[in-house]
């Protein structure tokens, strides 16, 4: 069923190829199927690599969990302390209001609003507030992140953005897990990519887990499309391209190349209840609902009304199938998707090269998923 899904999608043009993991204890299902690019010249295999964009998150929260275990930041501690450009920031005096309406933040942004996605900054489900589309200035994702800023100068440039909501009041998406990347970076002097390779990388054997993918892999590195308005794929990237060196900007929310197996890795740790990685209570904390009820009603358009862990959605209600409470993990726009399944013992992998239409789960995804209940 596995192989004729994605098949299925491969014949009609929806995507160019996919490699999926369903992981039942030690069971794994691995399919690959169609090629690297749209011209079918390089096939697929379960080595290969992909751009993982937002799955990205949950493997930088853990990251910055293994600070919090060795007690170099507490989870209240305020993000000042090493982000000090973030020292005094404003917040609109309602969400609609103009830029220049603001008041002062009521309390610090601590490291917990960073994990938990409630800084104040962040995109909502309506991008056309005031404060979103100046945020979007500041963090715009249809740029390669090798043409952001430097992280010092961005941060600079977030300090001008004014809050959409006071820090820990509301979820929002993006920024948080960007700013745990810039956090984990200053409080151990080394770079992001330094750390993430130190911490959870080369410790669960993450080998193809990079900010980069060097000559010597990039024969496994897939092409990346878009939808085009007339249904084709539009080119966007190439092996080549956009992730052939360390960009300027490292993002802990979607910086990260990988394969099925190196997020296969990473989930097994969470499922073993952190292994040598993280304690057994930092894995609760990430993988347990953190919002409230009218939090999650706000953020329908990303969490479709379930809840958010660290770095990771965690489904609280059975409202479609695959929605089996616990389950933790994450979609990525370039295309990809990733979850563990604690009460089943589940790991579930999707990857494609076709980046998402919108902030919502795409077709595919969605027969994914069913097929994993």
């Amino acid at each position: 069923m596995l192989y004729e899904t994605l098949r299925r999608r491969v014949d009609d043009g929806t995507v160019p190829g996919a490699v999926a993991l369903v992981a039942r204890g030690d069971d794994v299902e691995a399919v690959a199927v169609g090629s690297t690019d749209a011209d079918g010249n390089v096939p697929l295999t379960r080595e290969s690599v992909f751009r993982i964009a937002s799955i990205t998150k949950p493997i930088m929260a853990a990251g910055l969990l293994t600070l919090v275990e060795e007690g170099r930041v507490a989870l209240d501690a305020p993000i000042a302390e090493w982000l000090p450009e973030l020292a005094k920031p404003r917040v609109v005096r309602t969400p609609s209001s103009p830029v220049d309406d603001t008041v002062p933040a009521a309390r610090p942004v601590t490291v917990e609003d960073l994990l938990a996605s409630r800084p104040g900054w962040g995109l909502p489900s309506d991008f056309s507030l005031p404060a979103a589309k100046a945020l979007w200035k500041v963090q715009d994702h249809s740029r390669p992140f090798r043409s952001w800023p430097e992280p010092d100068a961005w941060l600079a440039r977030l300090a001008e953005v004014p809050m959409l909501h006071q820090p820990g009041e509301a979820w929002l998406y993006g920024t948080a897990s960007a700013l745990q990347g810039l956090l984990a970076a200053r409080v151990t002097g080394l770079t992001l990519p330094e750390f993430l390779a130190e911490r959870i990388f080369e410790p669960l054997g993450m080998k193809d887990t990079a900010f980069e993918v060097p000559a010597a892999k990039r024969d496994r590195f897939t092409w990346a499309y878009a939808p085009s308005e007339t249904g084709e794929l539009r080119l966007t990237d190439s092996p080549d391209g956009d992730f052939s060196a360390v960009p300027r900007f490292a993002s802990g929310g979607g910086g990260l190349v990988s394969t099925a197996d190196d997020w296969l890795a990473f989930a097994r740790m969470l499922l073993s209840g952190g292994g040598d990685v993280l304690s057994p209570t930092s894995v609760s904390r990430m993988t347990s609902n953190h919002l409230t009820a009218p939090q999650r009603e706000n953020a329908t358009l990303f969490l479709e009304g379930q809840g958010w862990g660290y770095g990771g959605q965690v489904d609280v209600d059975p409202i479609d199938p695959w929605n089996v409470p616990g389950r933790y993990g994450w979609v990525g726009g370039t295309g990809t998707t990733a979850h563990v399944i604690p009460a089943t013992n589940t790991v579930t992998v999707l990857m494609t090269q076709v980046a998402m239409s919108g902030p919502t789960p795409n077709p595919l995804m969605r027969e994914f998923w069913r097929m994993c209940v």
